[in-house]
């Protein structure tokens, strides 16, 4: 199956430089909520807002192009036409658009939460070390509370960072296509 995988000959410029203009307008609106939800400072929340943003961005442009050859051929012309010239042959290929922008969405809130939580917990200083004394039931529950109610806080921020960035996202690609 990946022997017939080739890497494409021509490369949607157009389509990268939108990606670009998107990731500018992505990082301040996120690395704002990071800053006035988690508390960070700018500095920091800037920081998270790029590398999740980049990474995803990678990501996103991987998995076009290992997919791109092995769509059928209905789907891949649909697809060039759209990145290409903005346009689409037959109508059953806007729901087909939907659909797979909700998918984006979604993989794209996972994937930026996952890597937010990881960048955490491995930029936090000597999380390895554990306490020496002995704690009691109390201040585990409390500590695993705290902890339960950051996971949810650190959920709810990033999607609500991510439906802002592509909220304006659709807005910017709403006003192109007109």
């Amino acid at each position: 199956m990946l022997e017939n995988l080739t890497l494409p000959t021509i490369f949607p410029i157009g389509a990268i430089l939108f990606d670009f203009l998107f990731l500018l307008m992505a990082i301040p609106i996120e690395a704002y909520v990071f800053s006035n939800r988690l508390k960070f400072d700018k500095k920091t929340s800037t920081f998270y807002a790029i590398s999740i943003n980049l990474f995803s961005s990678v990501l996103g442009w991987v998995i076009f192009f290992v997919s791109e050859p092995i769509l059928p051929i209905q789907f891949k012309t649909q697809l060039i036409n759209y990145v290409f010239f903005n346009s689409f042959k037959s109508a059953s290929a806007q729901s087909l658009l939907i659909l797979t922008a909700f998918i984006i969405f979604f993989a794209t809130f996972l994937m930026k939460f996952f890597l937010l939580r990881i960048l955490l917990v491995s930029l936090t200083e000597k999380p390895w070390k554990k306490e020496e004394e002995q704690t009691s039931p109390r201040k585990k529950w409390r500590r695993f509370s705290s902890a339960k109610l950051q996971n949810t806080n650190l959920a709810t921020t990033t999607l609500i960072a991510n439906s802002l960035s592509y909220s304006a996202i659709t807005i910017v690609l709403f006003i192109s296509s007109r």
